[in-house]
Order: C-alpha cells, then structure tokens, then sequence
C-alpha cells in the first residue's frame, strides 16, 4: 500500500521494485478479507480501497463477485501494475490516481478500505483533510476498515516516518462521526521474513 504524502517518492518506489517486493505485499489479503466478511460487507457493497496500489484485494474482490469497486492511490505506477495483472478484469474498476489529503469524493461508499496509509500521515493537517476525505465518502451506517502499525510496530516504512496507533487512539483520531466496533492485531510476515505488528480497526459511519 501507498499513502498520500510525496507521488515521486511512491512513483520511483514501484519503478525501482516488482509490486510483490515491497514490505508491505500480500499474496493473498487474508485479513481484508476476513475483516470485510466479518462485519457484512458483501458483494452487493460498494467498496474503495484507499492506497490500493498494486494490492491483490480487488483481484480477490472480483473472484468473490463485487461489482462496485474502486482503487485509489497516488502512484500511477502502481495503479498500473494492478491493471496489468487484471488484463481485461481492470475495466471492472473504478482506478483513481490522487492524494487522499486532496481529494474531494465524488460519491459515497458502503465500505473504505485502508490497510497502511493513515499511519503515514504525521502531521495533524494531514489527518484533518484525511477525515474530510472519509466523512464525505462513507454512507450513514457505512463499514470502516483501517488498519496501521501498531504501538509495538516500526517506526519507519519505505524511509519514511510513520504515526502507530491502538484502538483507542485511532478512534480519537476519527472523532465522533465513527463508532469503533471492533479493534485487534495482526503480524505480518513481508516477503523476506520479518515480521510487523499491526492494529486492525473496524467503525461505522455515524450522524
């Protein structure tokens, strides 16, 4: 995954790597998965995958039959990697090249979907123009999955800082308008064997 702070960092990080390199891929994104099914997401569900990348949860989403999906990511290399991979699946996406902190959602969704990009915002402006982000595009009731480094986990990703979270300081991170539903850890394994703590969080969009 990729996050909104710098494109010619993130763009020369997937020109300089294969997607299935990087610490932070997936062959199989199991706890997306299990997280989406979990709390009722299904295929009927609209669904945008914020810092999608060249992630294979679309590719999985696809095979389970979902037909709303789109991936943002402020790496075109990325995005194009993903679309690569699809081959004439990629039309079946909605793919949005952008920075998360400036873009304005031209709709709302039944599900947001970030593994690994709101750790990367470190300055409080960042996180305000994220929030902006979420609460124009998450339906009333909608399904939140947010999932970061955890307390215990790096303090640094890709060269860059990051900002590691709990349940609870994630949910005061969001504010009122998400109820926290759920909070859990997960381990990574990256593709060399080191392993990553990370905090998995599930809200609702709330009046």
């Amino acid at each position: 995954m990729t996050q909104p702070d710098d494109d010619g960092h993130w763009t020369h990080v997937y020109e300089a790597k294969p997607p299935n390199t990087v610490s932070w891929y997936q062959e199989t994104p199991e706890p997306s998965l299990r997280a989406l099914d979990r709390f009722g997401a299904s295929a009927t569900s609209s669904l945008i995958d914020v810092g999608g990348g060249a992630s294979n949860l679309v590719d999985a989403l696809l095979a389970r039959g979902w037909q709303d999906l789109t991936v943002l990511d402020i790496a075109a290399p990325a995005l194009e990697a993903s679309k690569g991979r699809l081959g004439a699946m990629a039309d079946k996406v909605r793919w949005e090249v952008a920075d998360i902190t400036n873009w304005r959602p031209p709709r709302k969704f039944d599900a947001w979907h970030d593994r690994a990009v709101f750790h990367f915002l470190t300055e409080p402006e960042q996180r305000e123009a994220y929030r902006t982000a979420l609460s124009r595009g998450v339906t009333d009731g909608g399904l939140v999955i947010i999932a970061t480094f955890a307390l215990d986990g790096p303090e640094k990703c890709s060269g860059l800082p990051v900002q590691r979270y709990d349940p609870v300081s994630l949910a005061a991170e969001l504010g009122d308008g998400f109820q926290l539903i759920d909070g859990w850890p997960e381990e990574h394994a990256t593709p060399w064997g080191a392993r990553q703590s990370f905090n998995w969080c599930a809200f609702r969009r709330i009046d």
